[in-house]
C-alpha cells in the first residue's frame, strides 16, 4: 500500500507523521498512542518509561563523543485538536487522519491534520531510531492531554528526568524561537432555564453560522475571526426585540482552545412576523460580513424553515438572561502588551455553548502574561454570571513562562541558525499556553528552555497545514543545534 508521504525529505520525520496520524490521539484518547510510543522506545532497548497520566519518556545514551554534555530533553505533546467540517464522515476514536499533499502543504481531507504536535513527536522519533546523528544525551518526554489542560506536564514526576536543557518543539513559525508565554485556564457560567409550552401557529427555523475560519484560541485571536457563539448571541439579541422570536435550542463550538466556527439557533415565531425575521437577518449578516472584511470572508448565515415539531421553548425570563450573559461575557483581545509590540497581553474565547434540560453551560478559554489581568477577566465573567443568577466555576489553571535574561540554549541557537541559515534568529513571546509555565514550576526555575517548530497554519481548525520545506528547515536546525551541544 502505498505511503501518502513516501518521498518526502526527511524520510524518517515524515514516515512517522505517516503512522502516527492513523492512530486514534483526540485528548482524553490517548491510550493507543501512548502504548504506539512506549513500545517504541521499548523495541529499542532504550530506558522508556509510561506513567499513570500516559506520558511518554523514552532516554537515549549520547553518541561517541559526547558523553560528558548535558542532558537534553526534546518534547512536545501526543494530543490533538480533533475538529472537522459539518458533514463529514469520520469518527476521530478510530478513524485515521487521511492526509494530502498540495504544493509545499500537507493537509487533511476535512479534519484537523495534527501537526500539532505531532510533528514534534514524528522528529524524536526519528532521531531516537537513528545510528548516525550526532547528540548529547537525550531525554525524549511525550506528554499528554496538552490541548486541554496540560494534564500529562501537571501530572509529570519530575525525578524521572534530569536535563536541564528542555527544547520543546510545538512552536509554528519557522525563524522564530519563543522564550516567554501566557498562562491561562479554562472558565465555565452555568445558566439555569425554565421552559414553557409551545403556542399553536408558529413556525420554526434555524440560524446557523457558516463559513468561518475559526483557528487557535491564543494565537489567532487576534486575526479579527468572527467567534460563531457571539454572531449567533447577537443576531438573537437584534431579532428578539425586532420579531418577538422565542428559543428552543441553542449550541455552538467544541474545544475550549479553538475559536469556534460553528453555531445554531433554533427559534420559533409567528407566521406574521416572518417577512421581518428575515429582513432583519439579511440586514444584520451584511453589517456582520462589513466588520468581519477580509479576516472571515466566507462569512455567512443560513437560515431555513423546519418542518420539525417543537413542543416548549424558554420563558421570556430565561430567553432574556441567556442572551444577556453571552452578550456580556468578554471575548477577543483584552489587552495588548506595552512592552512587546504585536503580542497579545490577555483575552477570552467564548468557546463552547451548551444547552441541556435544565442549563446552558457556556465554556471560555482565558489567556494572559499577566496575571492580574487573568483575574480581572474572570472577575467580570464571575459578575455576568451572580446577574444573570447562574454559577460560575474557574479551572485547568496553568502558569505563565517568564523571560529569563540569560539562556545558553538561546544563544546556542541563535548562533547555530546564523550559521545555517546566514540570517538573525527571533526571539519572541507568545499569547498561548505552552508546557513550559508549568516546567518551569515543577523544576522549580532549573531549566534552560526554548520553543520551536516548522510553519502551520490555521492549527486547530480542518484548514491547517504544515509546510514541507519549513518542516525541513527546523530539522534541520534541531539537528545542528544537538552537535552544538557539547
Amino acid at each position: 500500500m502505498s505511503r501518502v508521504l513516501e518521498g518526502l525529505e526527511p524520510k524518517r520525520v515524515f514516515y512517522y507523521f505517516e503512522e502516527i496520524s492513523k492512530i486514534p490521539r483526540c485528548s482524553y484518547n490517548e491510550e493507543k498512542i501512548s502504548d504506539y510510543l512506549a513500545n517504541f522506545g521499548r523495541e529499542l532497548g532504550l530506558e522508556t518509561i509510561q506513567d499513570k497520566y500516559l506520558n511518554v519518556i523514552i532516554k537515549k545514551p549520547a553518541t561517541k563523543g559526547y558523553e560528558n554534555s548535558p542532558t537534553v530533553i526534546l518534547q512536545g505533546h501526543m494530543d490533538m485538536v480533533c475538529e472537522k467540517d459539518e458533514g463529514l464522515d469520520h469518527d476521530f476514536t478510530k478513524d485515521p487522519i487521511k492526509l494530502k499533499v498540495e504544493g509545499d502543504y500537507i493537509k487533511a481531507h476535512g479534519t484537523t491534520l495534527g501537526a500539532d504536535n505531532g510533528i514534534a513527536v514524528a522528529m524524536a522519533l526519528a532521531i531516537l531510531e537513528s545510528k548516525d546523528i550526532a547528540h548529547p544525551p537525550l531525554e525524549v518526554l511525550i506528554t499528554s492531554s496538552e490541548e486541554t489542560g496540560m494534564d500529562g506536564a501537571k501530572g509529570l514526576d519530575p525525578k524521572d528526568l534530569r536535563g536541564k536543557i528542555l527544547i520543546n518543539i510545538d512552536a509554528e513559525e519557522e525563524g522564530t524561537v519563543l522564550v516567554s508565554c501566557a498562562g491561562g485556564e479554562n472558565n465555565k457560567v452555568t445558566i439555569p432555564i425554565e421552559w414553557e409550552p409551545l403556542k399553536e401557529g408558529e413556525r420554526v427555523y434555524q440560524i446557523k453560522t457558516k463559513g468561518l475560519q475559526g483557528g487557535h484560541s491564543g494565537i489567532d485571536i487576534n486575526k479579527g475571526r468572527g467567534n460563531a457563539n457571539k454572531i449567533i448571541a447577537r443576531i438573537l439579541a437584534f431579532v428578539k426585540d425586532e420579531c418577538n422570536i422565542k428559543l428552543a435550542k441553542i449550541e455552538g463550538g467544541s474545544k475550549t482552545n479553538a475559536i469556534p466556527r460553528n453555531a445554531e439557533a433554533l427559534i420559533v415565531l409567528k407566521e406574521d412576523a416572518e417577512e421581518a425575521f428575515f429582513q432583519a437577518i439579511e440586514a444584520l449578516e451584511e453589517q456582520i460580513k462589513k466588520e468581519l472584511g477580509q479576516a472571515d470572508p466566507d462569512f455567512q448565515l443560513e437560515v431555513k424553515r423546519l418542518d420539525e415539531k417543537i413542543e416548549r421553548v424558554l420563558t421570556e425570563d430565561s430567553f432574556n438572561k441567556l442572551v444577556a450573559a453571552l452578550t456580556l461575557i468578554p471575548t477577543g483581545v483584552n489587552t495588548m502588551s506595552k512592552d512587546i509590540e504585536g503580542l497579545v497581553e490577555s483575552s477570552n474565547n467564548m468557546a463552547i455553548v451548551k444547552m441541556t434540560e435544565d442549563k446552558v453551560v457556556v465554556e471560555s478559554a482565558l489567556r494572559s502574561s499577566v496575571s492580574s489581568l487573568k483575574d480581572s477577566i474572570a472577575m467580570k465573567i464571575k459578575a455576568v454570571a451572580e446577574i444573570i443568577g447562574g454559577e460560575y466555576e474557574r479551572y485547568g489553571d496553568y502558569p505563565a513562562w517568564e523571560f529569563k535574561a540569560e539562556s545558553k540554549i538561546r544563544d546556542i541557537f541563535k548562533k547555530v541558525y546564523k550559521e545555517t541559515f546566514g540570517e538573525e534568529l527571533k526571539v519572541e513571546a507568545i499569547h498561548a499556553g505552552l508546557e513550559c509555565g508549568l516546567f518551569d514550576e515543577k523544576f522549580g526555575g532549573t531549566l534552560d528552555m526554548i520553543s520551536f517548530g516548522p510553519n502551520m497554519y490555521n492549527v486547530h481548525s480542518p484548514q491547517e497545514k504544515l509546510s514541507i520545506t519549513s518542516t525541513q528547515n527546523t530539522y534541520k536546525l534541531l539537528l545542528n543545534v544537538l552537535k552544538e551541544i557539547k
